[in-house]
């Protein structure tokens, strides 16, 4: 059995997600980048073949998780918005 991808911890908020993208370039770009290296780095962890050094994959995942800080600031004001945009 194939197990989950622990880095795709956005896929809840798949709608609103696809609203920033179509709205915002920039988000869309910072968006792409996380998918990439959070498959990137699930791929490394549960390979096979060669193994990886630690520090390399502790710089991924680090970089991964300052991609989700920025992506989670992204949707709460989007959220915001659309709370204040609902509200008037």
């Amino acid at each position: 059995m194939k197990r989950q991808n622990k880095y795709r911890k956005f896929q809840l908020q798949q709608q609103n997600i696809e609203a920033l993208e179509r709205e915002n370039s920039r988000f869309k770009r910072v968006y792409s980048e996380y998918e990439n290296m959070s498959n990137e780095l699930w791929n490394l962890e549960n390979a096979t073949d060669e193994p990886v050094p630690d520090d390399f994959i502790n710089a991924m995942i680090l970089q991964t998780s300052y991609l989700e800080d920025e992506i989670e600031d992204w949707l709460i004001r989007f959220n915001d918005k659309k709370t204040t945009d609902i509200k008037q």
